[in-house]
Formats: structure tokens, sequence, C-alpha cells
């Protein structure tokens, strides 16, 4: 039997039948206005040139693993893939990088096909010949930068995260890229690759923000060597870019920056700082199939305004940066975590990035062509893996507050969110006004 929803319903929740009741305004659509760039922050809030609140809805497109190459350039051509991230809704990419593809000239100029050769994918050459023939032949460092030019070329954002040191998967506590003084973690060296990189792209426009590490942790990992070093970087960062925003991650995998509650970041330029953190269903094990959801959601959400989340009630903006779940949809656990994760996300209305765009990887961990399965693509890069997920984040791609918001934007938004929570089941725990 279909589904319908009762007016008894609608009556309980005024908010919702006040947005349903009018219809006009889902006829309507505004159109959105260009983003004037560069971005800086206003309290919690990244906002653009005129003080319009940004909010940064990304996806994560992987380019830091062994061959140095943005994913799935062999299965499409980058700017139809550029153009889904635009169609899919959103504005913005975390692309990631390796240390070495700006501190170890020998790799940074090999060609990509030469990159490829040395690793055996033979069959990927032959994707790239053809899908991308104008970067095969090119350094590793320009095809990067290609990709970020298409990326721009379509109106995308991107935010560069360095993801390591030595290209390769992330993340383990005993990898060596982990933290300051780790065998392939050298802090000058990754202060001059932050400076290589933050210089390169000096003046390209849609290169909004520099993620200064991704996931720090391991044995060495301290409170007084990340305010030294993550100090250090984001100077040399804003010296060298001083449009960008700069981006710091916390410690034990980005979980916490509750060591920032009582001392704060000691910078010599403002209107730039943004924070960023982690938050997956695995990280509670499988608490959310072994317990009762909603106990869970509570219990783990204290934690993550413990450990960061209180950075937004001290008026800095919080970055989430990687959160994402298997898009198979039979994994009880992530769901659920899922569930929670959308409810607080537009509660918060706070910036995000997906793991991940990839649906399939050159080489991860030894497997050729391993399938991603926390991948918005499908394997071979042209389905999409999910469809009802990629219209349920919808729901959060869109800013619900923030600064000068319009009231008919604002309106505009609250009945579109309000129409994918009943759908979705998506009942938040306050309402979300814009002010």
């Amino acid at each position: 039997m279909g589904r319908f929803i009762s007016f008894s319903f609608l009556t309980s929740h005024p908010l919702l039948l006040l947005l349903i009741i009018f219809p006009i305004i889902i006829i309507i659509q505004q159109s959105k206005p260009a983003i004037g760039l560069p971005l800086s922050t206003n309290s919690r809030w990244i906002v653009d040139e005129n003080g319009h609140r940004v909010k940064l809805a990304c996806v994560n497109w992987v380019s830091h693993l062994e061959p140095v190459v943005a994913e799935g350039l062999s299965k499409q051509p980058m700017d139809m893939l550029s153009k889904r991230v635009v169609d899919m809704g959103f504005n913005c990419v975390r692309l990631t990088w390796p240390l070495y593809l700006a501190t170890n000239d020998s790799l940074a100029s090999l060609t990509v096909r030469q990159s490829f050769q040395k690793l055996g994918l033979l069959e990927a050459i032959g994707g790239i010949q053809s899908n991308n023939p104008s970067i095969v032949d090119l350094p590793l460092i320009k095809a990067f930068q290609a990709v970020v030019a298409s990326l721009g070329n379509n109106n995308v954002m991107v935010i560069l995260d360095n993801h390591i040191s030595k290209p390769g998967w992330c993340c383990s506590n005993s990898d060596g890229n982990g933290f300051f003084g780790d065998q392939y973690f050298n802090p000058d060296l990754w202060i001059k690759g932050l400076t290589k990189m933050a210089t390169i792209f000096n003046g390209v426009r849609n290169v909004v923000g520099m993620s200064l590490r991704n996931e720090l942790r391991g044995p060495k990992q301290n409170v007084k060597d990340w305010y030294r070093y993550m100090q250090l970087g984001a100077e040399a960062v804003h010296a060298a870019n001083p449009e960008v925003l700069v981006i710091l991650s916390g410690l034990n995998f980005d979980k916490d920056l509750s060591f920032v509650r009582n001392q704060a970041v000691n910078l010599t330029f403002t209107g730039k700082l943004v924070f960023e953190a982690h938050w997956y269903g695995f990280t509670d094990g499988q608490a959310w199939v072994d317990g009762n959801p909603n106990q869970v959601c509570g219990r783990v959400v204290d934690n993550v305004m413990r450990l960061s989340g209180f950075l937004l009630e001290q008026g800095w903006p919080l970055f989430v940066s990687e959160f994402g779940a298997d898009l198979r949809g039979n994994n009880v656990n992530d769901n659920r975590y899922l569930n929670c994760f959308f409810g607080v996300a537009a509660e918060l209305d706070w910036d995000w990035a997906l793991w991940t765009l990839v649906g399939s990887y050159y080489l991860r961990e030894g497997v050729i062509g391993l399938n991603e399965y926390y991948g918005l693509f499908d394997w071979n890069w042209c389905d999409i893996r999910n469809s009802s997920f990629l219209e349920r984040i919808s729901s959060l791609q869109s800013p619900f507050r923030g600064t000068l918001l319009s009231p008919f934007k604002c309106i505009t938004l609250l009945r579109e969110t309000a129409l994918r929570v009943i759908k979705h089941e998506l009942f938040l725990t306050r309402r979300a006004w814009c002010f």
C-alpha cells in the first residue's frame, strides 16, 4: 500500500504545513548568485567577499595514492567528472595530494604515463589515453593542476588537502605518515611542501582553502608539537597565498580538537582560520547495531560536541571534511550512523565533505581496480551507486542559516528541506531557522 502524509501529522508540524501550502515557492526558482571569491570567515561562518554565507558542500576526490593522479581519469574525461560533481549538487571538491608531489622533484616530474608504467598499470594508461589524452604525457604536478583547472572551469571550488607524505593509502598508526617526526613526516619538508603548493595555486581563484594535514595520529602525537607545527604551517601557507582558508585538523585521526577549548591558536592573521574534523560510523565499532540507535546517537553526538563541535559555539567554522558510509545500503551500522549524522548536520548546518566521489581505484593496497563501496560513482565511474542517497544528501547541500541570507531563500530552503524530512523520515531535533 502506498504511504501518505496525514493532515493530523501536518497540523502537528506547523512549519511543514506553512511551507507546503505555498506551492508557488517551489515553482519560482531563485538563480544561485555567483560566489564572490576569495572566501573568509565571519565568526562560525565561511563567507564570500560580499559577506554572504558560503556553505562548503564538498566531495572528496582522491589523488594521493601511488599513481599520484586523480582517480577515475582512466574511466571518464575529467571535464565530464567535473560537470557530474556540479550535477550532483556539490559546490566544492576536497582534492587530496601527497607531500612528495611538492617536495620530491623526481616524482613530480614523472609523466602520468611513466607513473602508471612503473606500477604496471598498462590498462589504465590506455584508459587515460582514450579519455584524457591531454594529460597522459604531462608531469604529475601539471596533471594535478589540470584537474583543478577543470573544476574551476565548472565553477567548483577546491580545498587542497595534504593527505599523506609518501603516496599510498591512508591511514594507520604505524604507516610512518602520522605525526611530525615520523619516518615520512619531516616537519621542515612539510612546511616546504605547503609553501610550494600555496605558491603554485596563488591566483587560482577556485582554490579557496588548504587543509594542512589529514588525520594526525600515532604514538608521537602530542598537543605541544601540534601547536608548534600547525601554527608554523598556517603562517607559511598564509604568507605564500593570503587568499586561501587555512584549515587545521586535530589529533587521533582528526577526531580530537578538545585542547583548543582552553588554548587558542596563535596566528598573525585573522579571518582565514577553519578547523576540520572527521566522523564515521566505524569509529564506534558496532555500537549502532548492538545498542539502541537513539541512545547511541545521543552518546556519540555528545562526544563529537565535546571533542570538536564546541568550536561552533566558540565562533569558529567547523568543516567536517570526511564522513561517509557503505552506499550499497546493506550495512546496518552505517545506515543508523547516517541517520544520526544527517540530523546533526542539518541542525548545526556545518560545512562538510563526503567521502568519496571515487567509484574504483587504479591501485589501492596492492589491488588493481578495487571497488570503493563508499563511492558516489559505481565501479565504472558512470553510474551512480545509490541514487536515493544522492537525493537524501541534497537536503544538506544548501545553507539553512548564516550571514546575509535573503528571507526568500530561507523560506525556499526550509520548504525543500521539510519535504525531504518527510520523504526520508529525517526528523530534526530542532527546527533550522534562518538568522
